[in-house]
């Protein structure tokens, strides 16, 4: 028998057997009649299967360093047959790094371009910050303002209400001046009705 034929042949016993014992479980577990005997059939074919696959043979292991050279430390065939050293890859490695810069442009004048950006956005940016804090000083200046004129307004309309109280007190003093005046001349009237029916 084939190795391949065996292996296929070893994975249809597989499979059945625990397709066996599953069933075997499921009637156990909902109490079904024939559950014992499934289970011991089902158990015994994956044994014997388990028992087989003792015997099985190993396969060969892959070498994949033939594929990835990268897997056996860099020592993998190179294509014309002879071993490619570790510095020879190192050497590989930025040549194309050199080449990919190449290819997108990017060289000594681009990067000392680039630094020379940075450094005038820098400038840039430290020229910006007394003009942020400005703006920063003169908004708060505004906010200061905009409260002061409020509390001058508040303080405005106190006084008026102040001016308003001590008119109103003022009325209210003249207003009992009067009453009080009022009531001794009705009380001089009632004295001198009294006095009168009491002469009679």
């Amino acid at each position: 028998m084939a190795v391949s034929t065996y292996k296929k042949a070893m994975g249809y016993l597989y499979g059945i057997g625990a397709s066996v014992v599953i069933l075997g479980a499921l009637f156990k577990l909902m109490h079904w009649p024939g559950a014992s005997v499934m289970l011991i059939v089902g158990l015994g074919a994956e044994a014997l299967i388990f028992f087989a696959s003792a015997f099985e043979p190993v396969g060969e292991d892959l070498d994949w360093s033939l594929v990835y050279p990268e897997l056996a430390g860099g020592q993998g065939v190179a294509k014309k047959g002879k071993k490619e050293e570790p510095k020879d890859a190192e050497g590989l490695l930025s040549k194309k790094l050199d080449n990919l810069l190449k290819d997108a442009k990017i060289d000594g004048e681009l990067m000392a371009s680039l630094g020379n950006s940075i450094k005038n956005f820098e400038g840039a940016a430290k020229g910006i910050s007394p003009t942020v804090d400005s703006m920063a000083a003169t908004k708060k200046y505004g906010e200061e303002m905009s409260i002061a004129a409020a509390q001058m307004e508040s303080a405005s309309k106190q006084a008026s209400i102040n001016a308003e109280t001590v008119e109103n007190a003022s009325k209210l003093k003249e207003q009992m001046q009067s009453l009080a005046s009022n009531l001794s001349s009705l009380n001089g009237v009632y004295g001198g009705m009294l006095t009168a029916m009491n002469k009679k």
